[in-house]
């Protein structure tokens, strides 16, 4: 008689949680859903969710890059607001100077 403890059995392809994360990253995932709140047939909440999870590189080979012009995600758009934001601000002193000769 064996009084060892019984053997688990694993299946020989499993697949493991880096594997499918890898895939899922190389290939990218879209979860599309809508929740929509009735109220005797007159719409009162609709909303739409879309989630795309997707490599850097894939989702820029899809066209996806909209933290490239986040500032706060993005050094280079941070620094472009700021330009952006010293140029207005150059301008209206250069004006409100421009108004104050003139009086």
């Amino acid at each position: 008689m064996n009084l060892s403890s019984p053997k688990i059995k694993h299946a020989t392809d499993a697949t493991n949680l880096a594997d499918i994360l890898e895939r899922v990253l190389d290939k990218g995932i879209v979860i599309a859903g809508d929740i929509k709140v009735n109220i005797a047939d007159m719409e009162l909440l609709s909303i739409k969710i879309r989630l795309v999870v997707a490599s850097v590189d894939k989702a820029q080979e899809l066209g996806i890059n909209w933290w490239n012009s986040d500032p706060d995600l993005s050094t280079s758009a941070k620094q472009h607001a700021l330009e952006e934001e010293n140029k207005m601000l150059h301008e209206r002193l250069a004006r409100l100077e421009k108004l104050i000769e003139n009086k």
